[in-house]
């Protein structure tokens, strides 16, 4: 079954139900942001022999310039690029555009510094398969350690 994941603006931040966070700045005066990445669900199951993990399948549009904030897991993450072309940076490594075909990996303690489209013209899609933990969010947001 598949199920359209709706997004919602809350404090300047864009939201899409099931916790994947997206970057978006509204003020007042301002224009309204563009629309957050439409994320679709596709499959979620418990898995055999792996007492409380679970599969998620998903896909990710992001829109032209579309961005996530930085964020993380907590899960053994595989993307697969169906459309355009993403920026993909984890920390302690390079950022790297990948096209259609190409493959991106995030690790349970890795931050995903930079999700990006990487056309300002065109949008892009993503196949997210990710093994976490049943019940925790698929994702969060990491916030900046503070100043001392």
């Amino acid at each position: 079954m598949r199920i359209r994941r709706d997004c919602a603006l809350t404090a300047g931040v864009m939201v899409v139900t099931g916790h994947l966070v997206f970057a978006g700045d509204a003020r007042a005066g301002d224009a309204a942001p563009p629309a957050g990445p439409a994320v679709v669900q596709l499959m979620a199951r418990d898995l055999d022999g792996l007492p409380g993990k679970e599969a998620l399948m998903i896909t990710v549009t992001y829109l032209p310039g579309g961005a996530s904030l930085p964020h993380r897991h907590d899960a053994q993450v595989f993307v697969y690029v169906l459309q355009g072309a993403m920026t993909m940076q984890v920390d302690g490594s390079a950022p790297v555009t990948i096209g259609p075909g190409a493959t991106f990996y995030e690790g349970p303690h890795d931050v995903h510094r930079v999700s990006a489209n990487a056309s300002q013209t065109e949008p892009a899609k993503i196949l997210v398969f990710m093994v976490k933990n049943k019940g925790k969010a698929a994702s969060r947001v990491v916030v900046p350690k503070e100043s001392p």
